[in-house]
């Protein structure tokens, strides 16, 4: 396993706990690393129920990153309305939705050649 991949699960795993942490709904990891001209190796999508829940989760994945692994989003958008945040951390990318947005965005399906391998909550 090389240093890079290494890091990678690290930070999913870390950020997975900070989705749980403020139960974040129906999480989904997207392993681009398959496919060509991709962005980034991993997507992480998830949902919150509100304007605040959606908030609240990216605020939990910010600080467990920031505390465990001392690592710092590179960019993050959409705090302003919280209706789809982003947080770019380079290899690996967080989309957290409202429901009504994901529905409309589907990015899973836009990425449909990925491997996807969806988390269970037991919230």
């Amino acid at each position: 396993m090389t240093n890079k991949q290494t890091n990678s699960d690290q930070l999913i795993t870390t950020i997975l706990a900070g989705i749980e942490d403020v139960k974040g709904k129906d999480i989904n990891i997207l392993d681009l690393r398959e496919i060509d001209n991709t962005v980034c190796d991993y997507f992480i999508v998830c949902e919150g129920t509100s304007n605040t829940q959606v908030n609240a989760i990216a605020n939990s994945i910010q600080k467990k990153v920031s505390k465990e692994l001392k690592d710092k989003p590179w960019h993050i958008e959409g705090l302003e309305n919280s209706e789809w945040v982003l947080m770019d951390y380079v290899n690996v990318v967080v989309h957290v939705f409202q429901k009504h947005i994901r529905e409309y965005y589907d990015i899973e399906s836009l990425w449909g050649d990925a491997k996807s391998t969806v988390i269970e909550t037991n919230y």
